[in-house]
C-alpha cells in the first residue's frame, strides 16, 4: 500500500527531495544544484523548465529509482518552490521567458512609483495590507507589459515558480494564498481572494491560477506527468508553498506568536499571527491554513552574501571545506570585528528599508584587518540586519511568543549565537535542520489525510536554545546604532552609484 510522502523544494541554488514515512521518519533524500541568471544589474531570472522542472523530475527519479522505493510508494507529494516569482506562459501553459524572481529582482522600481501614483500609496496599504516594495509582483507584470510587448501579447496565463510545478505535475493552475498576497495589487487578504476589479485593470482578460489554503489538494499526477518522473498517474499533489513558508512548517512555526527565522540565500521571516498588523515596511500576507495570517519580511543578500565571500576571497580553500574554514576563523575574532561595519545590500535590500537602490557598504577597514575580520563582519552585518526586522516587528505591537532559527545558515551554530548576541532574542534550532522540503512532505501528508495538524510536534523532535550573552551583547548595543546611522548617512552617495 502506498503510504510514503514526497516533499520538493526548488531553491534559489539548489533543489531538494525528501521520503518521509507518515511517522516523520526520512528514508532517502536527494539534492540537484543550480544557478541564477543575472542579465544585467537588478534582473534575477531562473529558467521554468531548465531549472525549475529539471529539478522536480531528477529528484523524482533519483528517490524514486527502485532501490528501494518507486512511485508506487507514493501517497502523496507536495512542491514549494521560490517566491514570488513571475512567469507568463502561453495559450498551451509553455513559457514566455525566464521567471523573473522575487524581491532580489528590482527592475520594477519605476512600475513601483507609477501604480502608487495612479492608485494612492495609501490605498494600496490599506488595500493590501502592504506597500508594494521589489517583493510585489504587480508591478513586475507593468515592467513586462512595457518592456517585453511581444511577450505580453502572447501571455495568456500568468503564475510564479510552485504553481508552475504544480501545473506540470497535474495539468492544474493552482496557487497557495500566502504567495498570491504578493501578486499586489490584485490580491484582497481580507478576502483571501483575488480582486476581479484589480485583475481586470492591470491585466484584462489574462488568467491568473486558481486560489488554494496550503494543505488542499490541487489535482492528481497527470499521466504525462508521470512518464517523465516515475510517480503514479492518480497521485495526490497539495496546493504547496512558497520556499519559506514551507521552512516554517517543517520546523512547526505554525501557531500564533511563532516566529521563524530562515538562514537561507536571503533571510526569510515568518510571523503566525490571528488578526493583522499591516505596516508600509513589512509584509502581512495570508498564512499556510485557513483563516491565518503572517507577518513576512525579507532581507535580500544574507546567504548568498556568504557565498559570494567565498567564492571571490577564499578560493585557496577547497569549495568542499570552505565555509567551515571560514566560519571556525571567524569565530575567533572579537565581537564587532575590531571596528568593521558590513551594511548587507548587496541586492538592494527589502525589509524594513525597502530600498532597491541600496548598496553593499564594507567600513572601517585597516591594514591591520584580515579576511577572518571581513568575513565576521559580513555574519554581524546579516544579524545587524535580522535585528533591524525583529526591532520593526516589536513597534508594531505583534507578540513573539518563540522565535526558531532554521536554513543552511543554522548548520554551524555560531552564526545563529552572534544573531542572538546581536539582537538579545533567545532562538529555538532543531537538532536536525532539514528544511522546506520536509515541511512539504507534512503538506502532503495533510493534503492526503495521512497525517493530521497535531502530528507536527512528532515530526520537528527536540529544539535547542541558542541564548544571548551579555558580554556581547554589550559590544552589539554600541555597534547596532553606527549600523543604523551608516546606512543613513550613505544612503544618498550610494544611490548616485551606477
Amino acid at each position: 500500500m502506498s503510504e510514503l510522502l514526497l516533499g520538493i523544494d526548488v531553491g534559489t541554488y539548489s533543489s531538494k527531495g525528501v521520503l518521509v514515512t507518515p511517522g516523520g521518519e526520512i528514508l532517502k533524500s536527494h539534492v540537484v544544484p543550480h544557478g541564477i541568471r543575472l542579465p544585467r544589474p537588478g534582473h534575477v531570472e531562473q529558467d521554468a523548465e531548465a531549472v525549475w522542472w529539471h529539478d522536480v523530475v531528477e529528484l523524482c527519479r533519483a528517490l524514486l529509482d527502485g532501490a528501494p522505493y518507486s512511485g508506487r510508494d507514493v501517497a502523496a507529494l507536495a512542491v514549494s518552490a521560490i517566491g514570488p516569482c513571475l512567469l507568463p506562459l502561453d495559450g498551451d501553459g509553455r513559457p514566455l521567458r525566464p521567471g523573473i524572481l522575487y524581491g532580489v529582482d528590482t527592475r520594477a522600481a519605476q512600475e513601483i512609483a507609477e501604480l502608487e501614483a495612479e492608485l494612492g500609496a495609501e490605498h494600496i496599504l490599506e488595500a493590501s495590507l502592504m506597500s508594494l516594495t521589489s517583493q510585489a509582483i504587480g508591478p513586475k507584470i507593468r515592467w513586462l507589459q512595457r518592456h517585453e510587448p511581444e511577450v505580453w501579447a502572447r501571455t495568456r496565463t500568468l503564475t510564479t515558480a510552485s504553481s508552475y510545478l504544480t501545473w506540470r505535475l497535474t495539468g492544474q493552475h493552482r496557487m497557495d494564498r500566502h504567495t498570491a498576497s504578493h501578486w499586489m495589487p490584485m490580491y484582497d487578504p481580507r478576502a483571501h481572494a483575488w480582486d476581479p476589479a484589480r485583475v481586470r485593470q492591470l491585466i484584462g482578460a489574462v488568467q491568473l491560477p486558481e486560489l488554494g489554503w496550503s494543505d488542499e489538494p490541487a489535482g492528481t499526477v497527470s499521466a504525462a506527468a508521470a512518464a517523465e518522473t516515475g510517480l503514479e498517474a492518480g497521485t495526490p499533489v497539495a496546493v504547496g508553498a512558497v520556499d519559506a513558508l514551507s521552512e516554517a512548517i517543517s520546523v512547526g512555526a505554525v501557531q500564533p506568536g511563532d516566529l521563524m527565522v530562515m538562514y537561507g540565500s536571503t533571510t526569510f521571516f515568518i510571523l503566525v499571527q490571528e488578526q493583522p498588523t499591516p505596516d508600509p515596511r513589512v509584509w502581512t500576507v495570508s498564512g499556510a491554513f485557513a483563516g491565518q495570517y503572517n507577518l513576512a519580511a525579507g532581507m535580500s543578500t544574507t546567504g548568498s552574501l556568504t557565498r559570494w565571500f567565498r567564492d571571490e576571497f577564499a578560493r585557496d580553500l577547497p569549495e568542499d571545506a570552505a565555509y567551515a574554514a571560514l566560519f571556525r576563523a571567524a569565530l575567533e575574532v572579537p565581537a564587532g570585528s575590531d571596528g568593521l561595519l558590513v551594511l548587507p545590500y548587496f541586492s538592494g535590500e527589502r525589509t524594513p528599508i525597502n530600498d532597491p537602490n541600496a548598496r553593499g557598504v564594507i567600513a572601517g577597514l585597516t591594514l591591520s584587518h584580515r579576511r577572518e575580520h571581513l568575513f565576521r563582519a559580513v555574519l554581524e552585518g546579516v544579524g545587524y540586519g535580522i535585528r533591524h526586522n525583529l526591532e520593526t516587528f516589536g513597534a508594531l505591537g505583534a507578540p513573539i511568543r518563540r522565535v526558531i532559527a532554521v536554513g543552511g545558515g543554522t548548520q554551524s551554530g555560531g552564526w545563529v549565537q552572534i544573531v542572538s548576541d546581536i539582537s538579545g532574542v533567545p532562538q529555538l534550532l532543531p537538532r536536525t535542520t532539514i528544511g522546506a522540503s520536509y515541511g512539504d512532505a507534512f503538506l502532503a501528508g495533510l493534503a492526503s489525510g495521512r497525517v493530521q495538524h497535531s502530528d507536527l510536534k512528532a515530526w520537528v523532535g527536540e529544539l535547542d536554545t541558542i541564548t544571548p550573552r551579555p558580554e556581547q551583547q554589550a559590544v552589539y548595543g554600541q555597534m547596532y546604532p553606527l549600523y543604523l546611522e551608516l546606512y543613513g548617512r550613505s544612503a544618498p552617495v550610494l544611490h548616485r552609484l551606477k
